[in-house]
């Protein structure tokens, strides 16, 4: 009888580690993705694609709440949660990492992310999701990863008159966090751009060549005086 128990004790055991298995990589990243990444001590993995150096909790992983300062968005009836450039979906007791579906709408990108050109197009690229800027909805969309995802090209060089708007550093003197310094450098682009017309996240800031140089100035200033009214050190 003892016997008994010890080997459907042993099938149990089995049946639920399997289970958890399955479980686990339901949600897990892609083996492509996942193999040999990097782990901080807090099991976040590192996503260094096109050197981006950042790290982001695994595809999967359980959170009871969500971190503070999200970010709801909702795509075909569905709601994410949208914080730090990492992505949550209600789950099973709290939210689940996820990957966003391709298509969703947001109106502000990661807070760290990383401009990759491909094909020609700009791409801004974080935590394993490619998102485009879309003119006509003053946004950006969560886009298929590009045929030459894995083989970036460099992007097209700068005109030799100018430097790049991006080509100056920004230090918080109030102890602005992460999360602040990103909706403080967005919200300034946002008005920066309505006011000279100049665009950094397009090529050639979107304007004509003959005004590339002196828009980029503008638009540099109009940034670096936003930011410094916010407390920021801009150089």
């Amino acid at each position: 009888m003892k016997a008994m128990h010890a080997a459907y004790d042993g099938r149990w055991l089995l049946a639920a580690l399997l289970l958890m298995t399955v479980l686990g990589t339901a949600f897990a990243d892609p083996p492509r993705a996942a193999a040999a990444r990097e782990r901080n001590a807090r099991g976040e993995v590192l996503d260094n694609r096109y050197n981006h150096g950042r790290y982001y909790p695994p595809r999967g992983m359980r959170v009871r709440d969500l971190p503070g300062g999200y970010r709801p968005y909702y795509f075909r009836g569905r709601p994410f949660y949208f914080n730090g450039g990492v992505w949550y979906a209600p789950g099973p007791g709290g939210f689940i990492v996820t990957r966003p579906p391709f298509g969703l709408f947001v109106n502000v990108l990661p807070p760290f992310y990383t401009t990759v050109w491909l094909g020609g197009v700009p791409y801004y690229y974080a935590d394993d999701v490619y998102y485009q800027w879309q003119p006509d909805m003053n946004g950006y969309v969560v886009a298929q990863p590009p045929a030459e995802a894995d083989q970036p090209g460099p992007p097209p060089p700068p005109p030799a008159e100018a430097a790049p708007a991006s080509d100056f550093f920004i230090y918080p003197k109030n102890g602005q966090s992460a999360e602040q310094q990103a909706a403080d450098r967005y919200e300034c682009h946002g008005w920066s751009r309505t006011q000279t017309g100049f665009d950094s996240t397009q090529p050639d800031g979107g304007v004509p060549p003959e005004q590339l140089a002196s828009k980029r100035e503008q638009y540099r200033r109009a940034m670096s005086a936003c930011l410094e009214a916010r407390g920021y050190s801009v150089k």
